[in-house]
């Protein structure tokens, strides 16, 4: 995807951590429960948004069990592609009406994880964060 790492325009707050992909994989196996139980059994959006949150677990699992992130450009493509999953994670809980508070606040961490916290203050809205949670960055 073209223009994959951009940040927003504005100037929100934002937390900026350290590349950790074995702590995106536990935000991840967080945001599984969190999506059980959002819609009624067998919605597309519920189901698409599972399939992509188990796509998202299988990639980063591998970096949970090993404790670090992968060397060099492995660690990046990783990276890159851990991120277009949860954009596209977050587009189906915003078109299903599936987030909520604690789900946008793990899709912040996510993209925190992945030294996307600008993106992750701005698209963790859309998966339902409350603007004025005392989580959120100030």
């Amino acid at each position: 995807m073209a223009g994959d790492d951009k940040p927003p325009a504005d100037n929100r707050p934002f937390f900026q951590v350290a590349l950790n992909l074995p702590h995106a994989g536990r935000v991840a196996r967080r945001i599984t429960p969190l999506l059980q139980g959002r819609a009624a059994p067998g919605g597309s959006a519920a189901a698409a948004a599972r399939q992509t949150v188990g796509e998202l677990v299988r990639l980063l699992d591998p970096c949970l069990d090993l404790g670090e992130n992968p060397p060099g450009e492995l660690g990046e493509q990783v990276r890159k592609y851990a991120a277009a999953l949860g954009r596209r994670l977050v587009g189906e809980i915003e078109g299903g009406g599936l987030g909520h508070d604690r789900l946008g606040q793990c899709v912040r961490n996510l993209f925190e994880c992945l030294e996307l916290g600008r993106e992750g203050a701005e698209i963790s809205l859309r998966a339902g964060e409350n603007p004025k949670s005392l989580q959120r960055p100030m």
